[in-house]
């Protein structure tokens, strides 16, 4: 597999600077799954949904839970701690909807996936 865009959360573009790191293999992350995997010292939530993969920091924006003790259900995963909702595709929040979550840039490359953080 060769090379596949740069993304952010967002699903854009992106030019930022810093160096990637091999986060896992793409094969380990299946449709519809997530992980939490550490990307230096960083905890990081890996999400594949709709055949696109998004990398946030695993703290959700309430009370810094890791989100990845919470459930994804489609695109929508859910915090265990307080029960907030959000977008996995976007990082935006749907319940309450003022929120979002702290995406990192993210891009699959020969069958890895990378993840640039901090």
């Amino acid at each position: 597999m060769g090379a596949v865009p740069e993304t952010t959360a967002e699903g854009s573009a992106t030019d930022s600077v810093g160096s990637w790191a091999r986060a896992l293999d793409l094969d380990e992350l299946w449709e519809g799954e997530m992980t939490a995997v550490t990307v230096g010292a960083t905890s990081v939530l890996l999400v594949n949904v709709d055949g696109q993969v998004r990398a946030y920091v695993n703290r959700c924006p309430h009370q810094e839970w890791a989100l990845d003790e919470g459930d994804l259900d489609g695109r929508t995963l859910t915090c265990s701690r307080h029960l907030w909702e959000f977008d996995v595709l976007s990082g935006e929040g749907i319940n309450p909807d003022n929120c979002r979550l702290t995406g990192l840039d993210c891009r699959v490359e020969d069958g890895a996936v990378l993840v640039r953080a901090g």
